[in-house]
């Protein structure tokens, strides 16, 4: 296991593991190290003690998302029976790194990780009136899901909603935040940032794994994540399992 983590350092540090979290890799590549050396897939178990997981459950959320993510196969009609279909992008120099990623793509797995300098924000337009903003995936605004893939396309928005700093947007999973008047299907604009006011609608990446979208709220020492819908309970964490990725700054729906 020390190997795969030195391994995961240096992909960390060239920015090449950008559509997976850093438990995602390390499940990754112990898989990928195991069949190499006897040829058949680790158990649940030895993935779980592998990455220090207290259950199970860990493991079969990090193997639905690696499959969901097009790295492993599950093969049917056999047990334990894993293929690992293709590896991070440092083991296939072809493969280019795309420009903005904040870090609530990654997760850092309690560690501070460098964060590439997203590109700025380009006019699409002569007059400067718009401006183009990475869509980097899907949020949840309801139980969180994990944590958001990578660039997938641009959209352009005006320039008067975004005001300074660093913008990415997200398209919304779920309908937690719907009192707030953000639906399935919509599209967030994002500030880019860390910090938030009380009240602030934010991307919040809980234990460095799932990303959602909720209210900010501070009770004492610990974060609450409060939802706008009374079906979801609002969520309390310690200081240290949140973190704030960015504030909402704008809302894009469409009507079909």
């Amino acid at each position: 296991m020390e190997h795969i983590v030195s391994v995961l350092d240096l992909f960390q540090s060239r920015g090449l593991t950008s559509m997976l979290t850093r438990k995602q890799q390390e499940l990754l590549l112990f898989i990928h190290e195991r069949m190499k050396e006897s040829g058949v897939p680790p158990s649940f178990d030895e993935m779980k003690d592998a990455l220090d997981l207290a259950s199970k459950s860990g493991i079969h959320r990090l193997i639905t998302a690696l499959e969901e993510r097009g790295f492993i196969r599950r093969l049917p009609n056999r047990a334990r029976a894993l293929e690992v279909i293709k590896l991070p992008e440092a083991y296939n120099p072809s493969l280019q790194r795309r420009g903005f990623s904040p870090s609530v793509i990654e997760g850092s797995l309690g560690k501070p990780q460098p964060v590439a300098a997203p590109a700025a924000p380009k006019p699409v337009a002569d007059n400067g009136n718009s401006i183009s903003v990475p869509v980097m995936g899907r949020i949840a605004a309801g139980v969180p899901i994990s944590a958001i893939q990578n660039n997938t396309h641009d959209i352009v928005v005006p320039a008067d909603m975004l005001g300074s700093g660093e913008h990415y947007a997200l398209e919304v999973k779920g309908d937690s935040m719907i009192d707030a008047g953000i639906f399935d299907g919509d599209t967030v604009i994002i500030r880019n940032g860390s910090t938030a006011s009380p009240g602030d609608i934010v991307v919040a990446l809980v234990d460095d794994e799932e990303a959602t979208l909720k209210r900010f709220r501070r009770k004492g020492a610990s974060i609450a994540l409060e939802a706008a819908n009374p079906a979801y309970e609002t969520r309390i964490f310690g200081p240290d399992r949140v973190k704030v990725q960015g504030k909402l700054v704008g809302l894009i729906r469409r009507y079909h």
